[in-house]
C-alpha cells in the first residue's frame, strides 16, 4: 500500500484517533490504487506523485459520496498525473 491510513486521515483533515471510518478509508485507498493500476499507471513505492494521485482520489470519493458527483473538479489534475504515472517509470519499479 503506497498511502497509509494515517497519511490519508491527515490529508482528509480527520481526527487520527477517530477510528469510525477507518475501514471505509482503507477501502478507498485500495480502490484508488486499483483504479490507477487499471488505468495503466505504474505505482513505484515511495513515489510522491503516485501518493498524490491516490490522495486526490480518496479525498474526492470521500467527500462526494452521492452517485452523481462533481468529477469535473478532479479531472484535470488527475488526468495529468495519470499520464505521467503511465509513462515515466520503468516496469521493474512497479509494486
Amino acid at each position: 500500500m503506497i498511502l497509509t491510513l494515517v497519511e490519508a486521515k491527515k490529508y482528509l483533515k480527520g481526527d487520527e484517533s477517530d477510528t469510525s471510518e477507518d475501514l471505509d478509508i482503507l477501502s478507498l485507498i485500495t480502490a484508488a490504487e486499483e483504479y490507477l493500476k487499471n488505468a495503466g499507471c505504474k505505482l513505484p513505492e515511495g513515489n510522491e506523485l503516485a501518493k498524490l494521485a491516490i490522495k486526490l482520489l480518496v479525498v474526492h470519493w470521500h467527500e462526494n459520496r452521492e452517485p452523481i458527483g462533481k468529477a469535473d473538479k478532479l479531472q484535470y489534475s488527475l488526468s495529468n498525473i495519470i499520464l505521467q504515472l503511465q509513462y515515466c517509470y520503468e516496469e521493474e519499479t512497479i509494486i
